[in-house]
């Protein structure tokens, strides 16, 4: 019925009454039904999505639109409570919960902007991976690679698979060490991680409560922001773009770089140019914090896992442990020798480095860096040896993490491509609570980091 794919260009069809909502939802869920991948969503909430979508074109017609986002639909996470419908958090051992009660906060902010919500998508189990592999519902076909099955990236790999796949619009993620980041770069498209707290996490299963942060999947900077104004409850939104000439970026000189692909540093490379050719202040130093950042985790182990095994440690002392996937329980159980001493340490010294850093941004700097310094990885070594998993989920998620851990706000946006002709994401990153200035400056760039202006 249409291929639009943006946010915005099918809310110019819906309010121009041109495309009817409940059209738009029963072509959505056809679509997903019809796809060949079937492990990008766990499930459909197909009654939901047909009485939203039928509310949404009562109400348009009758000229009481609730917003641009009435009647788009939009696909979760499965962390995220949709009333009715059971959060399996990618995990067998949760499929028989009880449905959640109540929608998270999120999703009634969406659903109060009139978005049709049409199902759950896939995602690493209990969202402790950054490739996106899940041996009980399937690892999502990377959309990018025609021929090969890579990573989608995780945790938030459905989401990612889900917009990358033209299946939907839009899909909302979680970002603890870089799960909306990094598989919006490995899928070529838009990823922003809010500044953790920026929206309420009632209703999102957790996996670190001092990283946890969630965010948008997307094709466009433009239906991030749009998204984010959702999630706010804003009829529309109130972000402007900036003015190419105010803006300073600084690529930092330290880890980021670290046995990156060559053809990832070329792309990355030729959008800075880009940029500088356009009037944008670009300047390079080094930043200590960020070697530091893996000096603690070395001395008294991940905060992410010490979290998680918090919350886990019941589940991997019983008889479900032999249910979840043994390479999330090996990592899960790091977090036993993580004492309570190692764990004030860390929590004392992010501190010291999140304002050492900011204080290294001049004049309100952003940071640019690859998201990552690969190009998605064929699925199949992966599975085939535990160690190569391992190492590649750490290389994976080693530039991301460094904003989750500094509690920086991010926006991965495609550059181009690297070998394979497979997408390079290009990470704009800003300090905590500075989210409206970067989507402000996102909004700006894209066009010249995707060389198309």
């Amino acid at each position: 019925m249409t291929n639009q794919k943006t946010l915005a260009s099918l809310a110019v069809l819906v309010q121009s009454g041109q495309l009817d909502p409940a059209a738009l939802a029963m072509e959505t869920l056809s679509r997903i039904e019809s796809h060949a991948d079937r492990s990008i969503f766990v499930g459909l909430t197909r009654e939901r999505a047909e009485r939203e979508a039928k509310a949404a074109s009562a109400r348009i017609k009758a000229g009481r639109s609730l917003g641009l986002l009435d009647g788009l639909p939009v696909a979760w996470k499965d962390l995220f409570d949709l009333a009715g419908s059971v959060t399996t958090a990618g995990s067998v051992v949760l499929a028989d919960s009880p449905p959640a009660a109540a929608d998270a906060t999120v999703v009634a902010a969406l659903a109060g902007a009139g978005m049709v919500s049409v199902g759950r998508t896939n995602m690493s189990e209990f969202a402790f991976s950054g490739l996106g592999v899940n041996p009980h519902y399937g690892t999502p076909r990377n959309p990018a690679s025609a021929d090969e099955h890579r990573i989608p990236g995780g945790s938030s790999s459905g989401s990612a698979a889900a917009v990358a796949a033209g299946l939907v619009p839009l899909a909302i993620g979680t970002d603890t060490g870089g799960s909306v980041r990094i598989p919006a770069a490995l899928t070529g498209i838009v990823g922003y991680k809010a500044t953790r707290g920026r929206y309420a996490m009632k209703g999102v299963f957790p996996l670190a409560g001092s990283l946890d942060s969630l965010g948008p999947l997307c094709h466009t900077v433009e239906d991030a922001i749009w998204a984010d104004a959702g999630m706010h409850g804003l009829t529309a939104p109130v972000i402007r773009r900036a003015e190419l000439g105010d803006l300073s970026i600084i690529v930092p000189e330290t880890v980021v770089f670290d046995d990156a692909e060559p053809e990832v540093v070329r792309t990355f490379e030729a959008a800075v140019r880009r940029l500088e050719a356009a009037g944008v202040k670009v300047r390079r130093q080094p930043f200590p914090s960020f070697s530091e950042v893996f000096e603690l985790t070395a001395r008294h182990g991940a905060l992410v896992t010490a979290e998680a095994h918090a919350l886990h440690r019941e589940r991997l002392a019983g008889p479900e442990a032999a249910r979840i996937d043994h390479r999330v329980v090996a990592r899960i159980r790091l977090g036993e020798k993580i004492t309570v001493s190692d764990y004030i340490a860390l929590l004392e010294a992010r501190d010291r480095l999140i304002h050492e850093t900011v204080e290294r941004l001049k004049g309100g700097e952003f940071l640019a860096h690859p998201t990552l310094p690969h190009v998605a990885p064929p699925v199949a070594p992966l599975l085939a040896d535990d160690d190569l998993f391992f190492k590649v989920n750490a290389k994976t998620l080693r530039n991301t993490l460094i904003g989750n851990f500094l509690d920086f706000c991010g926006v991965s946006i495609p550059c181009g491509e690297g070998a394979a002709g497979l997408p390079v994401g290009f990470l704009l990153s800003a300090p905590h609570h500075q989210d409206d200035r970067l989507l402000s400056a996102a909004l700006a760039l894209e066009a010249l980091i995707r060389g198309e202006a």
